[in-house]
């Protein structure tokens, strides 16, 4: 199952590159493609829920937000191309907006 997630880079400390893109869900729902890489949701972490299965980098993944607060600290998001247009129609339901490839949250 395909659906649009938040996640955000955190291996280098508590703040990281944010993006919002499409991922590719486990049947279990306990791992995520994302990017080329398989994240794995973590039991426990300190600022992160999930980890890359190759490399063991963290990760914070979660649902994005309709109000666009999904970074813990505020700075920049990064939306992919190919999830541009549902995100700003059907998720912030700001159809005009979808022209927008970065936000600050």
């Amino acid at each position: 199952m395909k659906r649009i997630m938040y996640i955000e880079y955190k291996a280098e400390g508590i703040e990281g590159p944010g993006r919002i893109g499409w991922v590719e869900l486990s049947k279990s729902g306990r791992s995520f493609l994302y990017g080329g890489k398989r994240l794995e949701k973590t039991k426990s972490g300190f600022k992160h829920n999930c980890f890359d299965v190759e490399t063991g980098e963290s990760y914070w993944s979660s649902g994005p937000k309709k109000n666009g607060r999904d970074r813990l600290y505020g700075g920049i998001v990064e939306v992919d191309e190919d999830a541009r247009v549902q995100y700003w129609t059907e998720i912030r339901n700001t159809p005009e907006s979808v022209h927008l490839t970065t936000y600050r949250c």
